[in-house]
Formats: C-alpha cells, structure tokens, sequence
C-alpha cells in the first residue's frame, strides 16, 4: 500500500498553518457590519511556515 507523501513546507508548530484569525469583538459599526480584529500568530508572522531563522531565533529567545 503506498504512502501518502508529506508536505514540503515547514508549517507553523503555534498556529498549525492557520497563520491569521478574525475575532469577532461583539460590538458593531455604525453601518451595521461587526468589528472585527485580524491577528497573526506571533511566531511566524502571519506566514503560516516556520524557516531556519525563525526557529534559531525562538531557540535564542529561549535560552
């Protein structure tokens, strides 16, 4: 039985390569719409990858 082949890419161990969110507020504008906050995962910067510099980085940071 064969194997399924692995991604090429490095993805994010934080965000699991769901690199950017909305966060609904509750709040609404005056036009009706729902405020909402975009945020980007602090480790890879809303890429969704990690590369060698990131992790030596955080690596860095953590010792």
């Amino acid at each position: 039985m064969t194997q399924p082949t692995p991604a090429h890419t490095r993805i994010c161990p934080t965000c699991d390569g769901f690199p950017t969110v909305a966060i609904d507020t509750g709040t609404r504008h005056r036009n009706g719409t729902r405020k909402t906050l975009h945020i980007n995962c602090p480790t890879c910067r809303g890429t969704g990858h990690t590369t060698a510099a990131t992790l030596a980085r955080r690596t860095q940071v953590a010792a």
